[in-house]
């Protein structure tokens, strides 16, 4: 009689343990959803913002960038006050649609319409540069979730090695360069461009240029992005060799 209530036990005290495991579980929150909710909040959400009520209601140009900036603001205060730290993505958006703002009331020809395009790009590519100068690479905000791919292995490793690895940083930051420098080199071009070739030609080439720096940004950003996972993989394994 006295073993069966002691299994009784036992095998209440295993369900109430797993139980709490999986409440425990349940409740961490997603490492993907982490990352991605605040880009989304500091790019999609102002971007998609100003596209709806620029071509959706017909807001005018400076009015829906100045309405789509209410939300980098705000989380740049917020970041400023309540977190004593600088929100970079949002900080970059607000700083692109003030300058946006801006380019509305510059006029001119046609040359200075298609060289005011550059500036937004400049922009960005500065910003992307100085994020690693200041040591926050700001690419690593979309690098992170690439890499990670939600794991919270993965994101635990991450973490761990931009907090130890000297060589992990280094790739880090590499990633975020090649992005600046590529957006850098789009502006530059299409700048050039804009004073040196037919304003027709310059009408559909600047979106041309664009594209292959996008392009050229996602392949030769490999050189960086093949290292990290590498350097991931081997944290990861060594984390389940410890653990076993």
């Amino acid at each position: 009689m006295t073993a069966v209530i002691t299994n009784a036990m036992d095998t209440t005290n295993t369900t109430t343990n797993t139980t709490k495991t999986a409440t425990a579980t349940a409740a961490q929150p997603s490492p993907l959803k982490q990352t991605l909710v605040p880009l989304a909040l500091d790019i999609a959400v102002p971007l998609g913002t100003y596209y709806l009520l620029h071509t959706g209601f017909g807001v005018g140009t400076a009015a829906a960038l100045g309405l789509s900036s209410v939300v980098p603001a705000t989380r740049s205060i917020f970041a400023a006050v309540a977190k004593r730290e600088a929100n970079a993505l949002a900080l970059l958006m607000l700083t692109v649609n003030l300058v946006a703002i801006a380019l509305t009331f510059v006029s001119g020809d046609a040359r200075l319409m298609l060289a005011k395009d550059s500036a937004v790009s400049s922009t960005i590519a500065l910003g992307i540069l100085w994020s690693v100068r200041s040591g926050k690479p700001m690419m690593s905000a979309g690098l992170k979730p690439f890499v990670t791919k939600g794991d919270a292995r993965r994101t635990a490793a991450w973490d761990a090695l931009r907090a130890e690895s000297d060589t992990f940083r280094s790739k880090e930051n590499i990633y975020s360069l090649i992005w600046g420098g590529w957006l850098l080199a789009e502006c530059a071009a299409r700048l050039a461009g804009a004073f040196l070739l037919p304003v027709s030609t310059m009408a559909w080439l600047g979106t041309a240029v664009l594209i292959v720096a996008i392009a050229g940004a996602c392949v030769t950003g490999g050189a960086a992005v093949e290292p990290l996972e590498k350097l991931i993989a081997e944290r990861v394994e060594a984390a389940s060799d410890e653990e076993h």
